[in-house]
């Protein structure tokens, strides 16, 4: 009988007879994702009564993660205004197909990667709680497409500065920005089911069959715009906080 000549490897965390690099997928998406998750935490928690329009609003600017304003003077919400707006593209990012899948091999070795072990000798995959609420994910797409909206106002009133017109390089930032999410929330797949992936027949459905087939594009470079969107969700947010303390000093070309 033919023998490869690989030994036999005792099966444990991380063991397998691989001997390519599989673990360099998998790190970026550690550094990433964990670093955008402290990022946001610090930005939400920033100041002990964080006031966005010290921070975060650099007229015409606002930053995306503290919009639209929700009780900046703290009348009935005595904690950071952007936890109650991060929560929303935060749990649409968490709960998604694509990101799932990244976390649940980078942080969760659920698995890591194809021929290595799980971490954990059962798999109950989203069986448990907390994970059966990912099954809410379409719902928070419906709240993603309203943030969206606003970002979309915000990216708008970026063209509008106290002496009139204008475009700024925040304003492009913005708008740059808000495209990106765009494109990214509306190549999720709940979307493209919503608009007639679970039609039976497209036949009585010309106009839902042409939605379905443009959302189809779109979804086919989902997780292209997931990691595009989420730097561009940072650089936007940084850019604003800078200008709006000082340290930078808004470019502007008309």
């Amino acid at each position: 009988m033919a023998e490869t000549g690989l030994p036999i490897l005792r099966q444990g965390l991380g063991r397998t007879q691989r001997r390519d690099a599989w673990w360099a997928e998998i790190i970026p998406v550690i550094i990433v994702l964990g670093g955008f998750g402290l990022y946001a935490t610090f930005r939400a928690f920033e100041g002990a009564f964080y006031d966005p329009r010290l921070y975060g609003f650099a007229s015409p600017y606002l930053s995306p993660f503290y919009s639209p304003l929700i009780d900046v003077n703290h009348h009935w919400w005595r904690w950071s205004p952007a936890l109650l707006i991060l929560g929303g593209p935060l749990g649409f990012r968490a709960t998604c197909y694509y990101y799932r899948k990244a976390y649940y091999r980078s942080f969760f070795w659920s698995p890591p990667a194809c021929s290595i072990p799980d971490a954990r000798p059962r798999y109950s995959g989203e069986t448990i709680f907390p994970f059966l609420i990912q099954n809410i994910h379409r719902y928070f797409f419906y709240l993603a497409v309203l943030l969206v909206v606003f970002l979309w106002w915000d990216a708008l009133l970026a063209f509008r500065f106290p002496n009139g017109f204008g475009i700024g390089l925040g304003t492009l930032i913005l708008v740059a920005n808000v495209a990106m999410l765009s494109l990214y929330t509306f190549s999720c797949h709940s979307c493209r089911h919503l608009c007639g992936g679970y039609l039976d027949s497209f036949a009585r459905a010309p106009l839902r069959y042409r939605l379905w087939r443009t959302f189809n594009r779109l979804n086919a470079r989902h997780g292209m715009y997931a990691w595009i969107s989420l730097f561009s969700v940072i650089i936007a947010d940084v850019y604003v906080r800078l200008v709006a303390m000082g340290v930078l000093t808004d470019l502007r070309f008309v």
